[in-house]
């Protein structure tokens, strides 16, 4: 395929997996170990892609609740993930499905959690949907915004753009 934009649902099914189901287990992949993980490492070789996001929440345990955090490019642009993605042949139609690759939390993010997607740079956008060697590795400190941000966020039903906003000491 051409660099393409596509629908796709989030938990990577190999080709080769028996069940779909086994995509709920598949969310992320370790840029440490993604090129030799049976589960990804032909994804990597083949189908990569970029994953674009205004940004991502993280969770970090403070006084016994779940606290969540906004993490956010700090230029107002978009992040784009280094992604992989797989056709499953399904018994009724191909699913098409996708992962982000993960790595080290930079210092900022690491106040959070300690892994942090891999956010790719515009000039390596070619090379890694080429098949190429880029670094999968922390975006600088600089690049990301990280905020604290209402629980709100932790209920499905509270859908709304102010959930992206600090939340109120």
């Amino acid at each position: 395929r051409g660099n393409e934009g596509a629908m796709v649902r989030w938990g990577l099914v190999p080709h080769w997996a028996r069940d779909p189901s086994i995509g709920a287990k598949m969310n992320n992949a370790r840029a440490e170990t993604v090129a030799e993980k049976p589960s990804f490492r032909d994804a990597y070789r083949k189908r990569r892609c970029l994953i674009p996001a205004s940004g991502f929440y993280e969770w970090k345990l403070e006084s016994g609740h779940r606290q969540p955090y906004y993490i956010h490019p700090s230029s107002g642009e978009l992040f784009s993930f280094a992604g992989l993605w797989e056709s499953w042949n399904g018994p009724t139609a191909p699913l098409e499905t996708c992962a982000i690759i993960t790595t080290d939390a930079n210092a900022r993010m690491a106040a959070v959690h300690e892994r942090m997607p891999v956010i790719v740079s515009p000039a390596d956008y070619s090379a890694w949907l080429a098949g190429g060697e880029i670094p999968l590795r922390a975006c600088a400190d600089s690049a990301i915004e990280v905020r604290r941000v209402s629980r709100a966020v932790n209920n499905a039903r509270n859908d709304t753009p102010g959930l992206i906003e600090a939340e109120n000491s």
